[in-house]
C-alpha cells in the first residue's frame, strides 16, 4: 500500500485508520523508492493498535519494469547512498517531464511547481510532475497522465531505474527481505525465466496474493514459491479510496516463517 510519501492519496494516519476499519492486523506501507516518513507511519499504526512492518517498493528496470519490495530494512549509510542517487535521477526525470509538457502545451511549468506537489520528500516521483501540470490546467492528474505522459505520448520520459539485481542488493545490504511484487502484472513472455534468474541471484519471496491476480495466477505463483522455498507474501497495492484496489483485499495471512523473519520477537 502507498501513502502521500509517494503516489498514494492518503496520509499515513488516514491510511492506517482505514486499514483498521478494513480489519487489518499487520500492515506495511511500501512507498516507492524510499522509506520516508517511517516514524510517522509506525506511530500511526501503533496509535490504532496495528502491528507495523517497515517496507518500501524499489522500482527497477530490466527488459521490463520490475518492482522489488523490501521488508524489515535498516536505514543506514548504504540506504542514504542509494537514496541520494535515486533522488538525483528522479529530479532529472521530473525536469525532463515538465520541460516536454511545457513545450507541448505552450505554458510554463517549473520545478518550483513540482516542489509544491511533493512537499520535500526525498524522491521526486513522476506523479508529482504530472500533478503540477494537472493543477496548472485544472485537470484530473490520472486522466492527464494517460493523455500526455504514458509511453508514446508527447511528454513521456524514459525512467531512470536500478536493475532488479541492484534492488535486491540494496535490500540485502540493509538486512531486509527482497520480494518480487505483483508478478502477474508483468507480461507472461519471459516472466518465469526472469523469476528463475532473480531466485538464483538471491530473491527471498514473491507476492503471490495480489489484487489483480487471477485464481490460476495465484496458484501458479504459490507453486513457484513453494518449489524454491520462497516467502509467500500478499498485498492490495492500495493508493486511494475511489475504485480498486480495495484496502485489505484480497484477504491474506502471512505465514509464521515469514513473520519470524521480519518482525521482532
Amino acid at each position: 500500500m502507498h501513502s502521500t510519501y509517494s503516489d498514494g492519496r492518503l496520509s499515513p494516519r488516514e491510511l492506517v485508520r482505514n486499514a483498521k476499519e478494513a480489519g487489518l492486523e499487520l500492515l506495511s506501507i511500501t512507498d516507492h523508492d524510499s522509506m520516508d516518513g517511517d516514524e510517522e507511519k509506525r506511530a500511526a499504526a501503533e496509535s490504532c493498535g496495528l502491528r507495523y512492518l517497515r517496507g518500501w517498493e524499489v522500482s527497477a528496470q530490466s527488459d521490463r519494469k520490475v518492482h522489488i519490495l523490501g521488508y524489515a530494512c535498516n536505514m543506514d549509510r548504504a540506504y542514504g547512498e542509494f537514496l541520494g542517487k535515486r533522488r538525483e535521477e528522479s529530479i532529472a526525470r521530473a525536469e525532463e517531464m515538465v520541460g516536454k509538457a511545457s513545450a507541448y502545451l505552450g505554458i510554463e511549468i517549473t520545478m518550483e511547481d513540482v516542489d509544491r506537489e511533493h512537499g520535500g520528500e526525498s524522491i521526486v516521483h513522476p506523479i508529482y510532475a504530472v500533478r503540477a501540470v494537472a493543477r496548472k490546467l485544472g485537470r484530473d492528474d490520472m486522466e492527464l497522465y494517460r493523455e500526455l505522459f504514458k509511453r508514446g505520448k508527447p511528454a513521456f520520459t524514459e525512467p531512470r531505474r536500478p536493475s532488479p539485481r541492484e534492488a535486491i542488493d540494496v535490500i540485502h545490504d540493509l538486512g531486509g527481505v527482497a520480494v518480487l511484487a505483483h508478478p502477474g502484472r508483468m507480461a507472461p513472455e519471459g516472466r518465469e525465466e526472469l523469476m528463475e534468474e532473480l531466485v538464483r541471484y538471491g530473491l527471498d519471496g514473491i507476492e503471490c496474493t495480489y489484487t489483480t491476480h487471477t485464481v490460476t495466477e495465484t496458484e501458479g505463483f504459490l507453486a513457484f514459491a513453494h518449489k524454491h522455498g520462497l516467502y509467500e507474501t500478499g498485498g492490495s497495492d492500495f493508493h486511494y479510496m475511489r475504485g480498486k484496489p480495495v484496502l485489505g483485499s484480497p484477504a491474506f495471512e502471512a505465514d509464521d516463517r515469514f513473520l519470524a523473519r521480519v518482525l521482532p520477537s
